[in-house]
């Protein structure tokens, strides 16, 4: 299969590429902004499987125009079989506090950024007849879940991405590209420890990873547009 997944470059993002690389015979672009991580993940991935082909791409999601990306993209592939947009960025302030650019940075990442992402390469997810796109949202963006103080601008990020989830399913439908969203529990990554020093979640971002790529090559047989929350507490 031809797979892209964003924010691979460290945690959750990182252990999803080495776990496709492991799991069969895939086409694995990798992108991230830090080119010296990414490539120590393909040299990792090589270690692993020696056959495992991982493309690194550096790419700052940031970007408003995606066309040197595209450019780049379509020299390795014309179709496009599972797009993991895992890429996330979390600054934890109480609302009363936040800096209004660090919100819109945090939109930009966690909302934005995938969604052009995907309107991007929709030629290339309809070309495959049966793509799945994964989005990662977290379970603070979950309706119902419990909040924590100092996340209200990324759960909101993360609680729009799952609503564009529900969205692009039924618009895609036709186009046989399925789109499903996990909500995912706390997950020790660097990401999380910066955020929140000291604190120990319950799972590892090998762990998680196991879980997404399970999920990223079976679940668009039994789901379509659903926001499934993955954490070991309930909501």
């Amino acid at each position: 299969m031809n797979i892209i997944v964003t924010g691979a470059s460290r945690g959750i993002g990182y252990e999803t590429v080495k776990n496709f690389a492991i799991s069969g015979n895939h086409k694995i672009i990798a992108v991230s902004r830090n080119i010296n991580k990414l490539n120590l993940l393909k040299a990792d991935c090589i270690k692993l499987q020696p056959n495992s082909e991982v493309i690194p791409i550096s790419y700052d999601l940031s970007n408003e125009n995606y066309n040197d990306l595209l450019k780049i993209i379509e020299t390795y592939f014309t179709t496009l079989d599972i797009l993991i947009n895992n890429a996330g960025y979390l600054v934890p302030a109480d609302f009363i506090d936040f800096d209004e650019k660090e919100a819109k940075q945090i939109f930009e990442v966690n909302f934005f950024a995938p969604a052009r992402l995907i309107k991007s390469l929709l030629p290339f997810l309809i070309n495959s007849k049966n793509a799945h796109i994964v989005n990662i949202s977290s379970m603070g963006g979950f309706q119902g879940s419990q909040k924590f103080k100092g996340l209200s601008y990324y759960s909101a990020s993360k609680a729009a991405i799952a609503n564009l989830t529900e969205c692009l399913a039924l618009e895609f439908k036709d186009d046989n590209v399925s789109v499903n969203c996990l909500a995912l529990g706390a997950v020790q990554t660097e990401m999380l420890a910066q955020a929140f020093p000291g604190y120990k979640a319950p799972l590892q971002a090998i762990e998680m990873a196991e879980n997404i790529v399970d999920f990223a090559l079976n679940g668009n047989k039994y789901y379509n547009g659903k926001i499934l929350p993955v954490s070991l507490s309930t909501p």
